[in-house]
């Protein structure tokens, strides 16, 4: 059994597909919710308790949903179709004067949330090969499909962030790195971040770049799967 997204449509049955849908929207919200708590907490550890004094150190969706993030985007990407369902929650409050080293703390602070998805992926991976040893495993068996959605959609969110489109994650990393002429003409591109990622998903542009990467990914956690099988 592999970890790609199968070709839903022609064979699925309704209350099938009704039934991925009703399993894979706590496995999304679970995963945003770690996301920005994983920013929050390092945040704290690198001496910014804004997150903390907020209530946003907490597994409690109420505080983290973003209507348009949480609801309606991944709505919109399960309604057409998308190859790939990724969503965001509110972000985190932080404070970068409050990190004891901002320009280090803030790419530390910046990855957490990437390590955060990477990790609940090899989570999932080890406890679906742990189920799959232990029970009888087939397609429409509910733990098979919320494992399967535990992480394509962990490795999703974790490449997603990682691109260097504000506002995601990974336009502070590369802010951060690059030399203070280039870092201060990229930051002008902020404004403007939301509607250039925008662009990039409807022209397609976003999942050329992503499925390459995800397609390694879950190569290298499918070899982990298959190792755990078969011990």
């Amino acid at each position: 059994m592999t970890l790609g997204r199968e070709d839903p449509a022609p064979t699925l049955t309704k209350d099938f597909f009704e039934m991925e849908i009703i399993l894979m929207i706590p496995v999304l919200l679970f995963s945003v919710i770690a996301h920005e708590v994983a920013h929050g907490y390092a945040a704290y550890r690198c001496g910014d308790a804004t997150a903390k004094y907020s209530g946003r150190l907490t597994f409690n969706p109420l505080p983290h949903v973003d209507m348009f993030g949480t609801i309606i985007f991944p709505a919109l990407l399960m309604i057409t179709h998308s190859p790939f369902l990724i969503g965001w929650a509110k972000p985190v409050p932080v404070n970068p004067n409050n990190y004891r080293r901002p320009g280090r703390d803030d790419i530390f602070v910046s990855l957490a949330g990437i390590a955060a998805n990477l990790g609940l992926a090899v989570i999932s991976t080890v406890l679906f090969g742990v189920y799959m040893n232990i029970f009888p495993v087939s397609t429409d068996d509910a733990f098979t499909i919320m494992f399967k959605y535990g992480i394509q959609i962990n490795v999703l969110l974790a490449i997603f962030n990682l691109l260097p489109v504000p506002p995601l994650d990974g336009s502070w990393v590369l802010y951060h790195l690059l030399p203070a002429g280039l870092a201060d003409a990229y930051r002008k591109l902020f404004p403007y971040g939301f509607l250039l990622l925008m662009l990039l998903v409807m022209t397609g542009a976003i999942s050329a770049i992503m499925m390459p990467i995800r397609g390694l990914v879950l190569f290298l956690l499918n070899s982990l799967l298959r190792a755990i099988v078969n011990v």
